[in-house]
């Protein structure tokens, strides 16, 4: 058997993003560095980043629905951000995307779990998935754009360019 190399070892175990999640996140601070408060069509967005313009367009309707961002018809319709980058979260966008996120499947919306009542790491599990929910509710889509300003390469930067890699 051949042996796995740290760097994707690391790789295999990590929490990650849906794809979704990143270009959802994508979009949002494309959106916020245009200053001039237009809209912007889901095509100029999907050749900025190199996104499949289909997908992308399903992504963008989500956060519509979900009020993120408000759509425009018409000729020089599109999207532009419901709110000031400063006000959304990272969170708020994968919640919009993927829906309530958890590590583990007994750290549910009911909380309900085969084993309540012998579970040992469901306290401790919990503790985690706030943590997690805390950090990306402390990141908002304004600070992406300064993130991006300043990427580094090396060690503990974001594998693959996505916004949050936690090794695991």
């Amino acid at each position: 058997m051949r042996p796995i190399s740290r760097e994707r070892e690391r790789e295999v175990y990590m929490l990650r993003l849906t794809k979704k999640a990143d270009y959802g996140l994508m979009a949002l601070k494309y959106l916020a560095e245009q200053t001039d408060g237009s809209a912007h069509s889901a095509k100029d967005i999907a050749e900025a980043y190199h996104i499949p313009p289909q997908l992308l367009a399903k992504i963008l309707q989500t956060l519509a629905k979900a009020g993120l961002l408000v759509s425009h018809a018409g000729t020089n319709g599109g999207y532009a951000l419901s709110r000031s980058a400063t006000e959304m979260t990272a969170f708020e966008v994968i919640r919009a995307i993927d829906g309530p996120l958890f590590i583990t499947s007994c750290i549910t919306i009911h909380g309900t779990c085969d084993l309540a009542g012998h579970c040992t790491i469901k306290e401790p599990l919990r503790k985690v998935n706030d943590s997690i929910k805390d950090l990306l509710n402390g990141i908002r889509i304004a600070d992406l754009i300064e993130a991006g300003d300043t990427e580094q390469a090396g060690p503990g930067a974001p594998v693959g360019g996505g916004l949050v890699s936690i090794a695991v």
